[in-house]
């Protein structure tokens, strides 16, 4: 049995739950669940704090865990990077009020930032010469400024509204994050081949987001046209149809180019183009 720590709430929460559900682990959850048994799977989840992740892997009460990077790098435990996830994305930066003059990194000096990031805040000012005062507060940072406990912050931002509504701006980007697959150093054998099995499926269904299935009917002399400007994933499938002058041509399309290519094998006399979700791509 292979024992997973997962963030209990939030967004990452979320993102989690849905790539566990898309690798067809089955998971029975309450309001009030801390150790959910997968029905189908060999693995557990254990629902903690996201700050608490880090220990609880490097400890080997968990085997795995799926946490954000920057509590990853501030918790600073000895436990394997496994995997960049991709998902619940953000960055940890400076930002100060609005009304400041920002003349640079120097104006931190001798400042006092509230942040809940206190040793990614002070390696980050130790390599840029920097000595300014980490104030740690545990939540709602971004009100420390305009209650006077502060002169700036350094906290997560995403979309960057929770700092305009705050009457903040940012001035520094410290580092990105996103959510990664950590493990203990001194996995078993058998763990590791279920850890194996479960990459395996994460690989799987991250292949196949934003990809789309493409099947359509295309004169044989307008193939080369049409073969031409899809990308697939080694090259398309062509099959013959009953009508011996038309085949059907098969591929995978990103969705960011989706509607760029379509319009092109419409006026390569492509036909009864059909576009299918893909669930799962094992490549």
């Amino acid at each position: 049995m292979l024992r997973i720590a997962v963030q209990s709430k939030g967004r990452l929460y979320e993102e989690t739950m849905s790539l566990l559900q898309e690798s067809g682990i089955k998971l029975s959850l309450s309001k009030r669940t801390l150790l959910a048994q997968s029905a189908n799977f060999p693995i557990e989840v254990l629902f903690l704090r996201d700050d608490d992740i880090p220990q609880t892997v490097a400890r080997g009460v968990a085997d795995i865990g799926i946490v954000g990077e920057n509590e990853f790098v501030e918790r600073a435990e000895n436990a394997d990077i496994i995997k960049r996830l991709g998902f619940s994305k953000c960055r940890l930066s400076l930002a100060i009020p609005n009304a400041v003059d920002y003349t640079g990194i120097e104006w931190f000096k001798g400042k006092k930032i509230a942040t809940s990031y206190p040793h990614i805040l002070k390696t980050f000012f130790a390599k840029n010469g920097i000595d300014a005062e980490a104030h740690v507060i545990a939540g709602s940072v971004e009100i420390a400024p305009g209650i006077g406990l502060a002169d700036a912050i350094f906290d997560i931002v995403s979309s960057g509204s929770t700092l305009i509504s705050n009457n903040l701006r940012e001035v520094e980007v410290v580092m990105q994050s996103e959510a990664l697959l950590i493990g203990n150093k001194e996995l078993s054998q058998d763990k590791k081949a279920i850890l194996e099995e479960l990459l395996f499926r994460f690989d799987a269904v991250k292949a196949a987001e934003n990809k789309k299935y493409v099947m359509m009917n295309v004169p044989n002399n307008c193939l080369q046209d049409v073969i031409s400007v899809l990308p697939g994933i080694n090259s398309p499938t062509v099959m013959p149809l009953a009508q011996g002058d038309w085949s059907s041509v098969h591929t995978v399309l990103d969705e960011k180019r989706f509607w760029e290519i379509i319009g092109k094998l419409k006026s390569f006399g492509a036909e009864g183009i059909l576009v299918l979700p893909i669930e799962k791509m094992i490549l």
